[in-house]
């Protein structure tokens, strides 16, 4: 069964979900195309009353929408409203400044006039994962709705009440059938969906073999698509690093959403005068987080989403262990109900160890020590991803210097504020390829036409 609702603090089944039959599938898609015909055509003021509608129904269902979270995926409870009220504030962005976006722009060529202007594709299709179940929805929902497109989202098997609850919110924002489509399918009934001429696009974010896998598709089918895949983001600590502020951020940055995230903090590269202390605070500092129920807002430490999700990096600690890293600390599951992970460092990862390229999807971090600025550079660069990063130093052009040296599609200084609705965010090589957020996020799956008035006789 695709679409199951596990607990993972206490590994309970809560309610399965059938997927849908391909006459259910083919009644879906068709609502989804008629309904842009429709769609297309309404004023942006019209589709920013429902899509801002949305957005405060989310702000209203905060408790509701987190709760459902925290039982099907495990994030702590405080991170679950924080995700919910950020979904609420990209939702109301896109509402805000869509024709803003999207108007438009005049070229001023050398003879004559001429502009482009931005017009909607059609119904798009969403792969989604679970470990955002609402800021995913939200991040591909504002933008491609308030451009005139429609949407059909396959979700994560294990998230399917957030699916559901989402759809809903849509619908009672006054969404018209069609506009907003949560699909309960199969993985081959996914790709029939990608190859369904109805499907104008492909947006996934996920791992780098669906990625593989849904972005050949699309291709094939030659249909645009845009990649948000995972990510070994460099944790950059100069000798000038502020200690006890690099810290806080260090402990955030990999253990946020139990270090389920694509650009969490993966590999920290110390440069040498600095890494007996950063490694000592480190330490401390992650060997003080307690596990607990994650709907406990006293709890430091939930548990991985699913039984499948420990145990598979349990298995990456092990082969990286065999091929010579050493665990500091960790690297093993918490002795109690549920999927819970202690917290893990290790260290002395050489290049021919698989975890050197390998992306840890949870609360597992790996140290590197650098002798200087140019060794840290280098090394955060020898990365089969590019999603993200960081570097601290109390230089702050210093910080800016690095980060325009490393090859990722975000950086950041002093800090790993990975996401505003008003900035881009994605990345390059393995992490994928195009934009979400800010005005680059809307332009994904917009027809850009040029229109040109000139007057002249033919050529002959």
């Amino acid at each position: 069964m695709t679409y199951q609702s596990f607990n993972p603090a206490t590994g309970k089944l809560l309610k399965t979900f059938d997927d849908l039959t391909d006459a259910q599938l083919e009644t879906k898609l068709a609502a989804a195309a008629a309904c842009f015909e429709t769609w297309r055509h309404t004023p942006y003021a019209e589709r920013a009353v429902i899509i801002e509608k949305a957005a405060m129904l989310v702000h209203d269902r905060v408790e509701e929408l987190a709760r459902t979270m925290t039982l099907e995926m495990g994030k702590r409870i405080d991170e679950a409203r924080g995700e919910v009220e950020f979904s609420a504030q990209i939702l109301s962005y896109y509402a805000k400044n869509a024709e803003r976006f999207l108007a438009d722009t005049d070229l001023n060529p050398t003879t004559g006039e001429g502009h482009m202007e931005s017009s909607p594709i059609g119904v798009v299709f969403g792969v989604e994962p679970w470990n955002f179940p609402y800021y995913q929805l939200a991040r591909v929902a504002g933008p491609h709705l308030m451009a005139g497109n429609t949407l059909v989202i396959k979700h994560a098997g294990c998230v399917p009440q957030c699916a559901i609850a989402f759809e809903k919110l849509l619908l009672d924002a006054g969404a018209p059938v069609g506009l907003y489509t949560n699909l309960l399918i199969s993985h081959a009934q996914s790709d029939r969906v990608v190859d369904d001429p109805r499907i104008k696009g492909v947006a996934l974010t996920g791992s780098v073999a669906a990625g593989r896998s849904i972005a050949a598709r699309a291709g094939q089918n030659l249909k645009p698509s845009s990649m948000e895949l995972g990510g070994s983001d460099a944790f950059i600590v100069l000798e000038d690093a502020d200690m006890e502020h690099t810290i806080k951020w260090a402990v955030w940055g990999r253990m946020y959403n139990t270090g389920q995230t694509c650009c969490a903090a993966k590999r920290f590269i110390v440069v040498e005068t600095l890494a007996d202390t950063f490694i000592a605070k480190f330490q401390a500092a992650l060997g003080a987080l307690k596990a607990g129920d994650p709907l406990d807002e006293k709890t430091t430490l939930g548990p991985l989403s699913s039984e499948s999700a420990l145990t598979d990096i349990l298995k990456q600690v092990d082969v990286a262990v065999t091929h010579g890293a050493k665990v500091l600390i960790g690297g093993k599951r918490v002795d109690r109900p549920g999927s819970y992970m202690q917290p893990t460092i290790l260290t002395d990862v050489k290049p021919g160890n698989p975890a050197f390229r390998d992306e840890f999807f949870g609360p597992v971090a790996m140290i590197f020590r650098v002798k200087d600025e140019e060794e840290a550079i280098a090394l955060a660069n020898d990365s089969d991803f590019g999603l993200g990063g960081s570097v601290f130093t109390k230089d702050v052009a210093r910080g800016k210097r690095v980060a325009s040296r490393i090859d990722t599609g975000m950086m950041f200084i002093n800090n790993i504020s990975w996401s505003d609705a008003e900035l881009p965010f994605g990345g390059i090589k393995n992490s994928g390829y195009g934009r979400e957020l800010g005005d680059m996020g809307i332009q994904a799956f917009v027809n850009k036409k040029l229109v040109r008035y000139v007057v002249a006789d033919a050529p002959f």
